[in-house]
């Protein structure tokens, strides 16, 4: 499982283990599973896209700017705004 985290300035939106999230990027929208490479992007105004399990419909969360971060922890979506 991979472990996401959703966070603005005021607070901790998200903080779970998930089996894929698919994130705004700038460039294009990326798709991170456990063990992904380290990376980091800006992102754009969109939804993230939190699948808790192989074939779950997806969750979406709006969110307004930003970047997020996979390093051997997980994912971490820091965003302007989330709701």
């Amino acid at each position: 499982m991979l472990h996401f985290e959703l966070v603005t300035p005021e607070r901790l939106v998200r903080s779970d283990e998930v089996h894929m999230v698919t994130v705004p990027g700038t460039d294009g929208d990326f798709a991170v599973l456990e063990g992904h490479a380290p990376f980091m992007s800006t992102i754009r105004d969109g939804e993230v896209l939190v699948q808790k399990a192989p074939g779950a419909a997806p969750e979406s969360i709006a969110i307004r700017g930003g970047f997020a971060e996979v390093n051997a922890k997980g994912l971490t979506v820091l965003a302007e705004h989330a709701g």
